[in-house]
C-alpha cells in the first residue's frame, strides 16, 4: 500500500472531530500521509458524499484508500464496508449509497464488510463515533499495509452495495433531458447528470446559443437562450453559459456570479433541465 490515507466527511472543522480520526490513524502508523477530500458535506447528505468520491478518486494513484463519513444511520445496524474499485483505490464508508456513483461510473471489482473485531475497543462504550473508532482506524490498518484487503472481513456479493436512484438522461433528435445532481458549491454553478456525449447529440457547436429550460417538478423555474462555451470569460460578466465541467458533463453558470442563488435552483430529480439547440 502508497500509505496515502484521504477524509471526507459531514463533520465540519468546527470541533475535534476530525483531529480525532487523524490521531487514531497516526497511532497505527505514524508514516501514513492523510490528505482531505472534504468535511463540508451537507450533515446527511449521502448522495453529495458519493458524488464528491467520483469527483475525485480517479485522480489518486492506485492503492490510496479513502475513509469517507456520511453517516445517519450510525449505530442501526447498517454495514460498515470497504470497497476495492476497478482503478484499485479502496474506500472504508458505511454502506448506505455512498458507493454509489463508483459503482455506476468508474466500477467496484470487490466489496468486503468489516469485521468487528477490528473495531477499536472503545466502540464497547460509544456507538456514535464509528468515523473515528471504525472507519479511520481500519483505513489506517488497511494503507499501512499492518492488514491485507482480503483481512478486512468476509466478501459479500457485488449486488448487496447499496446504491441510490440515479436519473436517467433521455435523448431525443432536438432535446436533452437531465437532473441537476450537485452544485459547484462555492461558485453557484449548476451540474447535470447529461454528459459530453448525449449533451453533443444536439449537434451544438461553441458560440451557438441553447434553449435552456428548468423545472422543478411541475413548476418551470427558468427559460432563456444560453451560450455554448469553452469556459466561463467567452461570456460577459454576469452572463450564463453552458460548458463541459471537470467530470465531462453538462454544467450551467454565470461569468464572476451564482446561477443557483440568482434563479433559487436547487438539486436532486425533481429539479430537471432541458436543453435544445436555438433555432
Amino acid at each position: 500500500m502508497n500509505k496515502l490515507l484521504i477524509y471526507q466527511s459531514d463533520f465540519g472543522l468546527v470541533d475535534g472531530a476530525v483531529s480525532a480520526m487523524e490521531g487514531v490513524a497516526l497511532k497505527v502508523d505514524l508514516d501514513l500521509t492523510i490528505r482531505h477530500l472534504t468535511h463540508e458535506i451537507t450533515p446527511y447528505n449521502i448522495f453529495e458524499a458519493s458524488y464528491r468520491l467520483y469527483q475525485t478518486v480517479v485522480y489518486w494513484p492506485s492503492e490510496t484508500v479513502f475513509v469517507s463519513v456520511v453517516d445517519p444511520g450510525v449505530g442501526t445496524k447498517r454495514r460498515s464496508v470497504v470497497a476495492k474499485t476497478k482503478d484499485d483505490k479502496y474506500i472504508v464508508t458505511p454502506n448506505n449509497g455512498t458507493l454509489t456513483h463508483l459503482a455506476a461510473n468508474i466500477g467496484i471489482v470487490e466489496i468486503r464488510e468489516i469485521d468487528k473485531n477490528l473495531y477499536r475497543k472503545e466502540t464497547n462504550f460509544s456507538h456514535t463515533f464509528h468515523g473515528r473508532d471504525v472507519y479511520s482506524y481500519t483505513g489506517a490498518l488497511l494503507a499501512s499495509g499492518k492488514i491485507q484487503y482480503e483481512e478486512v472481513g468476509k466478501k459479500l456479493d457485488l449486488d448487496e452495495i447499496l446504491c441510490l436512484p440515479l436519473s436517467e438522461v433521455e435523448v431525443s433528435e432536438n432535446l436533452v433531458r437531465g437532473n441537476i445532481d450537485i452544485l459547484d458549491v462555492r461558485f453557484g454553478s449548476l451540474w447535470t447528470n447529461i454528459t459530453r456525449e448525449d449533451f453533443l447529440k444536439l449537434n451544438v457547436k461553441y458560440g451557438e446559443k441553447l434553449e435552456v429550460t428548468i423545472y422543478n417538478g411541475d413548476t418551470l423555474v427558468y427559460q432563456n437562450q444560453i451560450v455554448y462555451g469553452k469556459s466561463f470569460a467567452e461570456v460577459m460578466v454576469g452572463s450564463p453559459i453552458v460548458y463541459i465541467n471537470s467530470v465531462f458533463k453538462v454544467g450551467i453558470a454565470i461569468n464572476q456570479g451564482s446561477f443557483a442563488k440568482a434563479y433559487n435552483i436547487g438539486v436532486g430529480s425533481a429539479w430537471v433541465v432541458e436543453l435544445r439547440k436555438a433555432k
